[in-house]
């Protein structure tokens, strides 16, 4: 059986641009499909940040996997549970904030991979293979091959720590939390800083030299995402649900008002 939506995560490895759409606040089975037809590939499930449920996780990456569209979740830090129980029921692939060393990283592989990469436990219903799996063994090694593990570089300490967390085995992606790094540098929300921008290079740079996807996420303005995209970042997020529903709102009341000043003129 052949791995659900494995051609999102495939255009994730490629190199080529992939989208994320973060989920904060909506919930139903439509947002996968909302996020297909706006022309997204992958769902970045926000549990770290969001009041999401187990439940919910669940239900939205079932609804992701068949229209193509990649679950990825979210989850605290040091939340090895919440994890596992979103790989287990559906996701294909899990997201964790505040990875500052390789030996963080290397834990990260010992939880969320099976043997002998890790030590994950096995027993699912194996929702990526729409319940149909293949036999354990190829079903644990498609599963270690294919779904993506992706620490967030968002402190100095992680910055300076690049190199080794991109050359841990069982490592996808490494994914900057621009926000959170901003902070932690003491230049809250200045993502095109100088030292923000030396930070991106050198991530950069510790992706290529280790075959790694470098992504990016909180820069949603068009000068900043252009210029890091330029530097090789190839997995976006793009937004999230509230602030891309925020956005198009205000501009369409802003322009429905327009209408009647236009009229009362």
């Amino acid at each position: 059986m052949t791995l659900l939506a494995i051609e999102a995560l495939q255009r994730i490895r490629s190199g080529g641009l992939t989208l994320g759409f973060g989920v904060h606040q909506l919930r139903g089975a439509a947002v996968p499909l909302l996020a297909k037809a706006a022309g997204y590939d992958w769902l970045f499930i926000d549990s770290e940040h969001g009041a999401i449920s187990t439940q919910e996780i669940s239900q939205l990456c079932l609804a992701a996997l068949p229209t193509g569209i990649a679950p990825l979740v979210r989850v605290c830090r040091g939340a090895i549970d919440e994890g596992t129980r979103a790989l287990d029921n559906g996701a294909l692939g899990i997201v964790v904030p505040h990875v500052d060393t390789a030996d963080e990283a290397r834990g990260l592989v010992e939880a969320f991979r099976f043997h002998p990469m890790g030590h994950r436990s096995t027993g699912g219903p194996s929702a990526q293979f729409a319940f149909r799996p293949p036999a354990a063994l190829e079903m644990q090694r498609t599963l270690n091959t294919e779904l993506l593990l992706i620490p967030m570089i968002e402190t100095p300490q992680a910055v300076e720590n690049a190199e080794s967390i991109a050359a841990v085995e069982g490592i996808d992606v490494l994914l900057i939390g621009t926000n959170d790094l901003s902070l932690e540098m003491g230049i809250a929300g200045q993502v095109g800083h100088e030292r923000v921008q030396d930070a991106y290079r050198q991530v950069g740079e510790a992706c290529r030299r280790h075959n790694k996807v470098f992504a990016m996420g909180g820069v949603y303005d068009k000068e900043w995402a252009s210029r890091y995209i330029g530097m090789g970042v190839r997995m976006v997020l793009a937004g999230s649900d509230h602030g891309l529903l925020l956005e198009a709102a205000t501009s369409r009341a802003k322009y429905l008002r327009g209408l009647a000043g236009a009229e009362g003129s």
